[in-house]
């Protein structure tokens, strides 16, 4: 009875991590941000159009609705990364699977970043998780103890070194992708 009673926990904390950022999107886009300047500097013969470019808050906040929709199904054998890789999926932003050590060194996916938002890649040599507030430092993944939230910054993670930080980058082969699974 009572471990029925508890399985809404992750949900609520979940919930209540996004709430207040939510709160806080509008100013956000309203910003520019330095890190979308630089990578976009530094993505050389990219061309950067509607149809590319790094992911932006409502984008983020589509990853944690896929996260939230993915919790019931969440089976405990799902590792992190297969976690994340299926949320990214789920919420239209494909990338080829790649496990946590191959993301830490970098995709092409993605872009590392110095200041994360919500829906980023939280990645250590080990594990990886999806930023749900970078103001209260929690992200989502598969825990020991399956699907849920903590803090990066708590002791347990610290141990395992600096975290990577990275965002989505969207490109017209990501959205040939997206295309030709929908035709599937």
């Amino acid at each position: 009875m009572l471990r029925s009673s508890l399985k809404g926990i992750p949900m609520a904390i979940l919930l209540c991590a996004v709430i207040p950022y939510v709160s806080f999107s509008q100013e956000r886009y309203r910003r520019v941000n330095a890190d979308q300047q630089a990578v976009l500097k530094s993505a050389d013969s990219q061309e950067v159009s509607g149809s590319t470019g790094l992911l932006s808050s409502g984008d983020g906040l589509a990853i944690l609705g896929a996260a939230l929709d993915s919790h019931p199904r969440a089976h405990s054998k799902t590792d992190c990364s297969h976690l994340a890789h299926a949320i990214y999926q789920r919420a239209g932003f494909p990338y080829a699977y790649a496990d946590s050590a191959q993301l830490y060194g970098g995709v092409s996916e993605f872009r590392r970043v110095k200041h994360p938002e919500s829906g980023d890649l939280v990645v250590w040599p080990g594990h990886v998780g999806i930023v749900i507030s970078p103001v209260q430092r929690t992200f989502y993944s598969e825990l020991r103890s399956g699907p849920g939230v903590d803090s990066y910054d708590a002791p347990y993670w610290k141990s395992w070194g600096r975290p990577h930080f990275f965002r989505y980058f969207k490109t017209n082969r990501s959205k040939r992708i997206i295309q030709s699974g929908a035709k599937q």
